[in-house]
């Protein structure tokens, strides 16, 4: 999970706190959207058959060195690097998640945003729990796209989930929405979280709908495949550079 402010970084206090003490405090979610939401901590520390199929489909696409972003307490990346041998990198804006990730025995946890990442290149990077939500804003797809193209090695591959949120709305007869265009893309939301009495900042976070995935992906050559659908709206795509 990114998009922490520093200052707070409630995930990883929680994630320490649970770690550390047991202590499974939930984390709440605010958006001025919806109606808050808890993240339960010991789900942050699920193991292989905990996961949903969804996550499971992507671990098993994993292949070659793997960047694991937003990988949180090191879950998805401690069963690729222990289970599939796999050579992989998890990284985080959060550094209490990343001092967990670390002790629970992920080989490689670096506190660094993605965007911030240079001169490496990965087979895989592997972006789940709503993994378009790092890229914050639709605007935002192409340096999005620039960046993951920097770091991908030849052949490599995205494997990204993401929810279309368009089920929040009310359908007209032909099935089509209605979204007030000054309201901005429908999947573009603000959070803040809170854990015991601290509250983190605002940050932004984008819900992709797949066909807008597709069209931003074609626009700057890449392709979009649609792997597998899941129980709630949600979907995971792999995406992969075209040679110019």
């Amino acid at each position: 999970m990114n998009n922490n402010t520093p200052d707070k970084d409630i995930f990883g206090k929680a994630i320490s706190a649970f770690y550390h003490h047991k202590d499974d405090t939930p984390i709440h979610v605010h958006s001025p959207d919806f109606d808050d939401d808890v993240i339960p901590v010991p789900y942050l520390f699920r193991n292989f058959s905990e996961m949903p199929p969804l996550e499971q489909k992507a671990l098993q696409l994993c292949s070659g060195r793997v960047l694991d972003v937003g990988c949180g307490a090191g879950s998805h990346a401690l069963y690729l690097q222990n289970e599939k041998k796999l050579k992989v990198t998890g990284i985080d804006t959060s550094e209490g998640a990343i001092e967990i990730a670390g002790l629970r025995g992920l080989k490689d946890a670096r506190k660094i945003d993605f965007f911030d990442l240079h001169d490496e290149k990965f087979d895989t990077l592997l972006m789940l729990m709503n993994g378009s939500g790092i890229i914050g804003k639709l605007s935002n797809l192409d340096n999005f796209f620039f960046q993951a193209r920097n770091l991908l090695s030849p052949g490599g591959k995205i494997l990204l989930d993401s929810s279309d949120l368009s089920f929040l709305f009310d359908r007209d007869e032909d099935g089509g929405i209605w979204v007030n265009p000054e309201d901005g893309y429908y999947g573009e939301i603000q959070f803040q979280l809170s854990h015991k009495s601290e509250k983190g900042g605002w940050f932004n976070w984008l819900y992709i709908d797949f066909n807008s995935l597709e069209l931003a992906a074609h626009k700057n050559n890449f392709t979009c495949r649609l792997i597998k659908k899941g129980e709630h709206y949600d979907y995971l795509a792999e995406l992969k550079p075209q040679l110019h």
